[in-house]
């Protein structure tokens, strides 16, 4: 249940429109406007009113609902909506209400530009739907100057951005695959305004330094090893020659079973992303959240309107595929998947697959996993499947930049073209090459198994602190844990105090304030943690654990 009380943030410059069924409960309308928000990445701060056709605005469910959004009700006269241009007309609601789309139309009147289109309710019993919600953000300047506005049914009644009687932490339900993307200009700025996209681990630990112990940052503690800092030094020799990525391309192939027409090395994943962006040709990109921002950001930065899949925690974060619109053209997910360290099974991803259709896994933890179970990389009969794998995570290489792309050769070759010359260092390279040779993956293999164990124990640790309201994402497979608990933001600065740094999860589509991430680290240092989050949950004092 959300907080009452003044939440301070964004503006609240966005029109939610209502249509609405005689006899709809506030608990169908709220559920609906949450995953309408939810999917713009709005908090409801933003939310300026609740707005809906005259002959509605005494529905006793539209009322309750603006009543405990805290947030004016206005109506609309259906002539006013009806000369309201909006992209999904309905025939049957013109009939029924005057004008083609309540939602949209009570939207959009007087201008604005549309975040999320119409979306049609689900009751979970599965009673007939008797909701509609569209979210508007409206032009700038006070609401009164918009053109037609209504009248207000209802004022403020209480602290503003507050909703009571549901629950704000669950993620909505996928939206209706038969629904046409927004404009790029509509849903991108509002997105990346409420999710900082571009936040990262090493941002917990930058500030801090050697003071901090970090379990914010997902590279394997005490890398690189002696004999990978050697090859890589022995590489400076090179220097004075441009960078030759011919062997280490060869071995990458070897590597997979692959021709070499099936690989680009990158500096990095995050290199990768911007190229997928850059360089497909993509109308209806789909990132599956919580995920690894940078997709999104990537694609948002190069122009597209990027549509989100939310998973839920009463699902476990599991992937239901169809929960994936069918006439997406890209898809995005991550396997294991950070941050909440779920495995996917490798059928169901790749049952994503259709003509016409990127299908894009990032695997950049797969090698933490033993025996890469689930392991797309290789794959040749998954039509669009281009797999990206890293070797800075599990051979602390994050200020090297190395990692590398599996695709069709065609895919590559477009890729190709949107590097620049040279994009791989000669020690990158160097360093590709001996990650993928058969000692490098016995060792990966052993360490796999050595963080599943370090893993296990944490995770036993963090359920020792369940009387205290900690929860584990169950079923982690990745060298993290996602992890629920109240008021984590007050924690996570205790723990700092204290001398650990935690990844924050509200920068994660799909996640809040409640979520941390934790990297796995070895049981000295867990045990040192667990001790530190104790005393951080329960307020106690003492001196810094773990020093």
């Amino acid at each position: 249940m959300a907080e009452t009380g003044t939440v301070s943030g964004p503006p609240a410059d966005v029109v939610v429109g209502v249509g609405a069924s005689t006899g709809v409960d506030a608990e169908e309308v709220l559920a609906l406007v949450e995953e309408c928000l939810r999917e713009a990445g709005l908090p409801v701060t933003c939310v300026a009113e609740l707005a809906t056709v005259d002959a509605r605005a005494a529905e006793p469910g539209v009322v309750a609902a603006a009543r405990r959004l805290r947030v004016p009700l206005v109506a609309h006269a259906a002539g006013d909506l009806a000369r309201v241009a909006v992209p999904h007309p309905s025939a049957a609601v013109l009939a029924a209400a005057g004008t083609p789309s309540v939602a949209e139309a009570a939207a959009l009147l007087g201008g604005g530009v549309l975040l999320v289109p119409k979306r049609v309710s689900a009751p979970a019993d599965g009673r007939p739907a008797r909701a509609t919600c569209a979210v508007a953000r409206r032009p700038a300047g006070p609401a009164a100057s918009r053109t037609g506005a209504g009248t207000p049914v209802t004022g403020r009644d209480g602290a503003p951005g507050t909703i009571t009687g549901m629950d704000t932490h669950t993620p909505p339900r996928a939206a209706p695959p038969a629904t046409p993307p927004v404009a790029p200009s509509a849903a991108a700025p509002a997105a990346v305004a409420a999710h900082d996209l571009r936040h990262h681990g090493d941002a917990e630990v930058r500030d801090g330094g050697a003071a901090l112990v970090d379990l914010a940052v997902n590279v394997r503690a005490d890398t690189p090893p002696a004999w990978l800092r050697e090859r890589v030094a022995a590489s400076l020799t090179g220097l004075a020659a441009y960078p030759d990525g011919r062997a280490a391309r060869a071995a990458v192939a070897a590597r997979h079973g692959l021709p070499v027409e099936r690989v680009l090395l990158t500096a990095g994943a995050a290199e990768a992303f911007v190229l997928l962006a850059r360089a497909l040709r993509t109308r209806r990109p789909v990132v599956v959240h919580p995920q690894f921002t940078e997709p999104e950001a990537a694609l948002r930065d190069a122009g597209h309107t990027v549509r989100r899949v939310l998973l839920r925690e009463t699902d476990g974060f599991r992937l239901d595929p169809a929960a994936v619109p069918e006439d997406a053209d890209l898809v995005v997910v991550g396997n294991p998947t950070n941050p909440t360290s779920v495995l996917h099974p490798a059928g169901v991803l790749a049952g994503l697959a259709r003509p016409g259709r990127t299908l894009v896994v990032d695997e950049a933890f797969m090698d933490a996993v033993p025996g890469e179970r689930e392991a797309l990389a290789g794959r040749t009969d998954v039509p669009g499947l281009v797999v990206l794998r890293s070797l800075t995570k599990t051979w602390g290489l994050a200020g090297l930049r190395i990692g590398y792309v599996l695709a069709a050769p065609e895919t590559v070759a477009a890729l190709e073209k949107a590097q620049p010359l040279w994009p791989v260092s000669t020690p990158a390279l160097v360093a590709a090459e001996a990650c993928v040779g058969a000692d490098a993956l016995a060792e990966a293999e052993r360490a796999a198994l050595r963080v599943a164990a370090d893993r296990a124990h944490l995770v036993a640790g963090l359920g020792r602190l369940a009387p205290h309201g900690v929860r584990v994402v169950p079923g982690a497979e990745g060298p993290f844990v996602l992890v629920r608990l109240p008021d984590a933001t007050a924690v996570r600065a205790r723990l700092r105090d204290r001398g650990y740094a935690v990844r924050r999860g509200d920068t994660f589509p799909g996640l809040d304030g409640e979520w941390l991430r934790l990297a796995v680290r070895d049981r000295e240092t867990v045990d040192g943690f667990l001790s530190a989050l104790e005393r951080s949950l329960t307020g106690a004092g003492g001196a810094p654990a773990g020093r």
